[in-house]
């Protein structure tokens, strides 16, 4: 029996739904699988941008399927992220406003629940992040909190905490095709999200892919050394690379006599390692730690140095995501499944590689508000290439239920892409997108703020202990570098996103505005 081992890589429709196909039409229920990395940017995936590295796995997603090319989060943060797709409604709804004050409503509606009373059988393997066990899956298995890259603990359904042994994106993957292959009812259709705690930070890669990518060299982003004019609360932020990634915890430059505010953390987490773990750690490692030490760089020069070893290390814990992606469509593939599964890819948000000199997410600026979405998509659904039409991830369930020929509650706030996936254009599609960010004082210091964005402009509001908006013309300043919000040339634009703004206040009842 073949096993699909990560060695080979490193060396609801419900039961009467109604699918089209060549033949005709026929009853058959369709598969989920719903696959999501944590901070994982469409940067770094060859299908979205070849300037970086090759994720061949995931590439295999879009050529069968369909690429989105204007996917959006609704709030560029993990647990709310998270709400916002179990449940169909932007954080002002779900309640599920930050990392650091809320817990996650579980009595509350979410499509797992839903998908359970269509007689889906429904699991969960991974970061859930929402600060309360998981509701409406018949399996599940989770980390605590972030989890850890190696020998990573996991709470099982009967409440207990249980030590694994390996590297998280394995196991968690392990974990999805066993239940596949030997727990499922194979009588019903299911739904099964696996979650990634990759790319989280602190980037900590498989061993076996410790020497990747050290002959690469990445240029700095053009606006790397970005001075925020005009910019009041991007200048205020807290996750430069230059001033605040960690040079022990984030870069992993570990010595006895060097201190940072976040050396425990990391030494926290290599002490997880079994020996032959360590072993192979420090051997890559410490050569590299001696040699840094050693330059005493300055400057530019350190700066630069910082963004080399990010970049390779979250190209290497990226790599271990796509070869565990890739393992998944060759399970799928060889038990014949992949004609009534519909697979997706996606991460909670974006994430900056050193634009605006930044690493983290948080902003409403694109690089953060943007995450990648590819499907491969059943057999019946013909669309391919890309799809261009705003969405954003409250859309998810509104899709899965109507998949499932499940009624989509009236409160639910997304809409369903299934017409986009059977190549349809629907004239009424959504022309702007809203966004509320809340978490603020807290980790990176990004203060809170809303906004819209329609397919060229961006209007943001950021409020608090601030009163401060931004306008970008995304047509002629992709890169958001320069507010226009006081150009008498934009000033109608300006009174309108206004007024759409507010519109799309009163439609998703974000009563802490109105």
């Amino acid at each position: 029996m073949k096993k699909y081992s990560i060695v080979d890589y490193c060396g609801c429709i419900s039961l009467s739904a109604l699918i089209s196909c060549s033949g005709g039409i026929e009853k058959k229920p369709l598969n989920i699988v719903y696959i999501m990395t944590d901070d994982h940017t469409a940067q770094m995936m060859s299908c979205y941008d070849t300037r970086y590295m090759e994720t061949p796995n995931l590439d295999r997603i879009a050529a069968d399927g369909v690429r989105f090319t204007n996917s959006f989060v609704a709030n560029s943060l993990s647990g709310p992220s998270r709400a916002c797709i179990l449940t169909g409604k932007h954080s002002c709804q779900n309640k599920f406003y930050d990392n650091t004050t809320c817990v996650f409503d579980t009595v509350q509606q979410t499509f797992p629940k839903l998908l359970q009373k269509a007689g889906y059988e429904t699991a969960l393997f991974g970061k859930l992040h929402l600060e309360s066990l998981p509701t409406g899956f018949d399996y599940w298995e989770i980390l605590p909190g972030q989890g850890d890259y190696y020998n990573p603990d996991f709470i099982t359904m009967n409440n207990d905490t249980i030590h694994k042994h390996g590297y998280v994106t394995n196991i968690i993957t392990d974990d999805a095709i066993d239940w596949m292959d030997n727990k499922r009812d194979k009588n019903k259709p299911f739904c099964l999200m696996i979650h990634h705690k990759a790319i989280h930070r602190n980037w900590m890669a498989d061993t076996c892919h410790l020497k990747l990518f050290e002959d690469k060299t990445f240029p700095l982003p053009n606006n790397f050394f970005d001075e925020y004019k005009g910019r009041d609360a991007a200048a205020a932020q807290e996750m430069s690379i230059e001033k605040d990634m960690d040079m022990i915890y984030d870069l992993k430059m570990l010595r006895p006599d060097k201190q940072t505010r976040l050396k425990s953390l990391y030494e926290n987490f290599i002490d997880r390692m079994d020996k032959e773990q360590r072993a192979a750690w420090d051997a890559f490692y410490d050569p590299i730690i001696e040699n840094f030490y050693r330059q005493n760089l300055q400057g530019k020069d350190l700066v630069n140095w910082k963004f080399q070893r990010y970049m390779r290390d979250y190209m290497k814990t990226v790599k271990s995501l796509d070869e565990n992606v890739g393992r998944i469509l060759d399970y799928l593939k060889d038990k014949n499944l992949l004609d009534n599964t519909l697979v997706i890819y996606t991460s909670d948000q974006g994430f900056y590689m050193g634009e605006h000199g930044w690493f983290d997410k948080r902003f409403m600026y694109e690089e953060s508000m943007r995450t990648p979405l590819i499907m491969r998509l059943p057999k019946g659904f013909e669309r391919r290439g890309d799809i261009t039409e705003l969405v954003q991830n409250i859309d998810y369930a509104p899709t899965f239920l109507e998949l499932a020929g499940v009624k989509i509650p009236n409160d639910i706030q997304g809409v369903s892409l299934l017409p986009l996936l059977k190549d349809e254009h629907p004239e009424n599609w959504r022309k702007s997108l809203y966004y509320h960010f809340y978490e603020y004082p807290a980790e990176h210091m990004v203060k809170r703020h809303y906004g819209i964005r329609t397919e060229r402009y961006k209007l943001i509001h950021f409020y608090n202990d601030i009163d401060k908006w931004e306008l970008y013309d995304l047509k002629n300043d992709p890169a958001e570098m320069n507010n226009v919000i006081n150009k008498p040339e934009y000033k109608e634009i300006r009174e309108r996103l206004q007024q759409q703004l507010h519109n799309l206040q009163i439609q998703y009842n974000d009563t802490i505005l109105l």
